[in-house]
């Protein structure tokens, strides 16, 4: 046998050891683990911060309907209990009779849900949303104390009854927002999704390992991200007695300026911090003085289900200063956590008082 036959062979051997020892264990290969697979822990020895309740009393601007009993229904009060929460908005984003069928399973605790209803796009007519009106105000007198979530991701909030796609500043949704204002319900209109989803899926996406299952670049016959964004603003200034969330930062965690010009321009908008804690997580100074600034325009929210850990997780990051730790349970992205430390004034606000002065009395 030739050296270089040799070496070859040894190579081998030695490659199938480390492949049978690997596999007694069940751990891959480094050249082998997926993308999708990892999973770090961090080893840092720094401070850790046991938070089991939110520092204050906490209004959730922004949930679904997860439970689909009255069991379950009653077990997410319990941990609401447990973890501070006085309130909690349920967006159905429903009309009609899912929207009925929901108030009613809600009643039972309808002093810790808020439940918001949707539009229904197929009142929509050429020139004219009146049925779609109307509905909104029977849900209205059903018990509904705000609209959404409204979302449109490019291809619009909703289609109407000749399948066009309805964006929020379609011309018929003026009739809507006006009602809204009229009635007093404020709207959560989600826009986008995160800077990360529209960019290419390669080597250079930061947020690859999230924004590949959330993906928008393969989309065609879609709004961009900044046009996407242009009709909240353009819908928000039209409609200035009509109070607006956008939430999820309006999507634009990669660039806050954005969100900054539009809580600028508009002082009848809001914005819910909902399910973007992973996104925002790894700029906590730059995190901590946009809450600073914009302190009585945010809104906890959490769009995460309703599992009791989930909860300390985001008080977490709103309140302390801890550094580089991971929630897999939670987020999938690569990049560590981080605490924003912030002031107890600020999240005082941004817990629950900024919510209450947009929230209607509940009913009886």
């Amino acid at each position: 046998m030739n050296p270089t036959t040799l070496l070859l062979f040894l190579a081998l051997v030695t490659a199938a050891r480390l492949t049978v020892a690997d596999a007694a264990t069940n751990t891959p290969m480094p050249d082998q683990i997926l993308l999708k697979d990892y999973r770090p822990r961090s080893i840092y020895k720094v401070p850790v911060t046991s938070i089991t309740r939110a520092r204050f009393p906490v209004i959730d601007i922004h949930a679904h309907p997860y439970p689909h009993t009255s069991q379950q229904i009653d077990e997410w009060v319990r941990t609401m209990d447990a973890m501070g929460i006085k309130k909690t908005v349920i967006l159905t984003g429903a009309a009609g009779k899912r929207f009925d069928d929901l108030m009613a399973q809600y009643r039972p605790h309808h002093d810790r849900f808020s439940l918001w209803c949707g539009f229904d796009y197929m009142g929509f007519e050429p020139g004219t949303a009146a049925a779609a009106v109307a509905e909104l105000e029977r849900c209205a007198r059903a018990g509904a104390e705000g609209v959404g979530e409204l979302t449109d991701k490019g291809g619009g909030a909703g289609r109407d009854p000749d399948n066009r796609a309805v964006h929020f500043d379609d011309p018929r949704m003026d009739a809507l927002f006006e009602k809204c204002a009229e009635l007093g319900l404020p709207v959560n209109i989600h826009v986008g999704d995160p800077r990360w989803m529209y960019e290419p899926m390669d080597r250079f996406n930061d947020g690859l390992m999230n924004a590949y299952k959330w993906r928008l670049d393969n989309q065609t016959n879609i709004l961009s991200h900044a046009e996407i964004v242009g009709t909240l603003d353009r819908t928000a200034r039209r409609h200035p007695r009509t109070t607006f969330i956008a939430c999820h930062f309006a999507n634009c965690c990669y660039d806050l300026s954005i969100l900054a010009g539009l809580l600028d321009r508009n002082p009848n908008l809001y914005s819910d911090i909902a399910a973007r804690f992973a996104e925002t997580a790894p700029i906590p100074r730059y995190m901590a003085a946009f809450f600073e600034k914009y302190q009585n325009r945010l809104l906890y929210g959490t769009d995460m289900g309703t599992a009791p850990e989930m909860y300390p997780t985001t008080f977490r990051i709103l309140e302390t200063d801890d550094e580089h730790f991971y929630d897999w349970n939670l987020f999938s992205y690569h990049w560590p956590l981080h605490g924003f430390a912030l002031k107890d004034e600020v999240l005082k606000k941004v817990y629950a008082g900024n919510a209450r002065k947009i929230l209607r009395a509940p009913r009886p």
